[in-house]
């Protein structure tokens, strides 16, 4: 049988090659390769024999579970595409993912299906639904429990053969509007974001010679992130065909003492943390002295910022851990590694292919500031969105085609990158442009600043200005003047915030970016 880059195919081998080693481990539940390939297959079957086609695609709404990844690969067996949908959409929010992407069935749990029934008489091409049982009373008619359909199917690996062109869909909410879908083929998802087979050197030249990560020494790795976010489900997919054990953290929200007690009963070697929101109270409860981390040796991070501040927080009780902390985007996979920050801004060395373009697809010069942009195994585009694919992907006159997601970036004389923000944030204050996220992380190395949002707000004499929206650290109050000092050495006198309002908490939209119509709102209210 010739194998594929589809993710099925990948498994499979790694399967074949070490069937006995340790795979998933999420709350209770363990899988070996073997194990894992054999409900995948089932999840499968169940889905042809109940009329889901090659090319349709099935929808996946549980929160972190065995069940979650058993059911992406399950889909993935018979050419079908799996759509993660976010567990913290509402009924409207649900109505738009299901219909745009076409689902035809639906995997999920049973409470959050609860919100799919306020809707599904608006979805008439959702015809099939299977129940994953988390304890919820809420019923839902016609659906099958996946348990039972599981139960009743083959674990055969007995499927037609696949393809590296057969579809790979994400969902991103972004910052603004409803989310869209950015569809990728397998075989470019592969290298651009989930490590080629080899995270750490040369990618693969072949799907068969993942096989030989089954040989390599046993890795743990415990994702903290959702898995139905990409950084989540691309650290995921990385630790598997890598051969390593992938530990999901399966609670409902984030307690870093049960992440840390988790680390140290599966021995874990790489953590998987959401920027600073997560790495900040995983530093604060190290200092306890209680938990065993000795197993540790890198922090990775994505789908957020991770200061420094965040970093040395957390260096300060593993001196000797290493971060692997990475842009990526949705359009654009995995682009490049942190190289420190400089002034208070996020800078990251790009992997070849990844450039600064201006409004000619032309790169821009050292110092020159324009759009972040990737050539090579990119995206097909949105799916369903001919315009949006036309706005975010371009052929330039050479004939290379670009994905340029929207991200403003500085290119400096050693080649790395600075992220400066959406160009659709841009804050103009008298005639300057200044991009919020610079701001933001500038602003979170101030250590009475635990999270921050900055929007730019209606000014008489300057068009806008610079404010932002504080939640400080208990304890703490700081003023604007002292932020301002803090500021004045890493960014130019007109990016410095004019205005604050502090918060208890820094409210996130549902796929966990910065809420700045929230914000806006904050200071219209005050």
């Amino acid at each position: 049988m010739v194998r594929s880059y589809n993710l099925a195919d990948l498994l499979e081998i790694l399967a074949e090659a070490g069937p006995e080693r340790p795979a998933l481990v999420a709350g209770d539940e363990r899988r070996t390769y073997r194990e894992l390939d054999e409900r995948a297959s089932r999840v499968g079957h169940h889905l042809a024999g109940a009329g889901v086609a090659p090319g349709e695609h099935v929808a996946i709404l549980a929160y972190n579970r065995a069940e979650w990844i058993e059911s992406m690969l399950g889909v993935f067996k018979i050419r079908a595409v799996p759509i993660p949908v976010n567990y913290r959409y509402v009924a409207g929010e649900l109505r738009h993912v299901l219909a745009d992407s076409d689902s035809v069935a639906l995997i999920g749990e049973r409470s959050l299906l609860a919100r799919v029934e306020e809707v599904r008489g608006e979805l008439p091409g959702l015809r099939h639904v299977v129940v994953l049982e988390d304890g919820a009373a809420d019923d839902v008619p016609g659906a099958v429990e996946y348990e039972k359909a599981l139960g009743a199917a083959s674990p055969a690996n007995d499927f037609p053969e696949r393809s590296g062109d057969d579809r790979y869909i994400m969902y991103t909410g972004g910052t603004t509007g409803y989310p869209k879908g950015v569809e990728w083929r397998c075989e470019d998802i592969f290298f651009a974001a989930l490590g080629g087979g080899n995270v750490l050197g040369d990618p693969i030249t072949s799907p068969e010679a993942i096989a030989g990560n089954a040989g390599q020494p046993a890795m743990a790795v415990l994702d903290c992130a959702p898995v139905m976010h990409g950084a989540g489900q691309w650290v995921a997919f990385m630790g598997l065909f890598s051969g390593a054990k992938v530990v999901l953290y399966t609670g409902h929200g984030f307690d870093p003492a049960r992440a840390l007690r988790l680390l140290a009963e599966e021995k874990a070697n790489v953590l998987m943390l959401v920027g600073d929101v997560m790495a900040r109270p995983v530093a604060r409860e190290l200092a306890d002295g209680t938990h065993d981390a000795s197993s540790l040796f890198a922090i990775a991070s994505g789908g957020a910022p991770l200061t420094e501040g965040a970093k040395d927080e957390l260096r300060a009780h593993l001196p000797n851990v290493m971060f692997l902390d990475n842009y990526g985007a949705s359009e654009t996979g995995a682009c490049g590694p942190s190289v420190g920050g400089k002034e208070g801004t996020a800078r990251f060395m790009m992997k070849p292919g990844v450039t600064v373009l201006d409004d000619d697809l032309e790169t821009v010069g050292p110092g020159g500031i324009g759009r972040l942009a990737r050539s090579g195994h990119i995206p097909l585009g949105y799916y369903n969105d001919p315009a949006k694919t036309a706005s975010t992907f371009f052929t330039g006159a050479d004939g290379t085609r670009w994905s340029v997601p929207g991200d403003f970036a500085r290119l400096e004389e050693d080649g790395a990158i600075v992220l400066l923000g959406r160009g659709s944030l841009v804050i103009n204050t008298g005639g300057e442009k200044v991009y919020p996220e610079e701001v933001e992380v500038a602003l979170k190395d101030h250590p009475d600043v635990y999270d921050v949002v900055v929007v730019g707000l209606p000014d008489d004499r300057f068009g806008q200005r610079v404010a932002a929206v504080i939640a400080p650290r208990p304890g703490t109050a700081p003023t604007l003047e002292e932020l301002a000092e803090h500021c004045r050495d890493r960014l130019a006198g007109f990016k410095l915030p004019r205005q604050i309002h502090l918060v208890d908490e820094v409210r996130r939209t549902a796929v966990g970016k910065s809420d700045y119509t929230w914000a806006k709102g904050v200071f219209a209210a005050s």
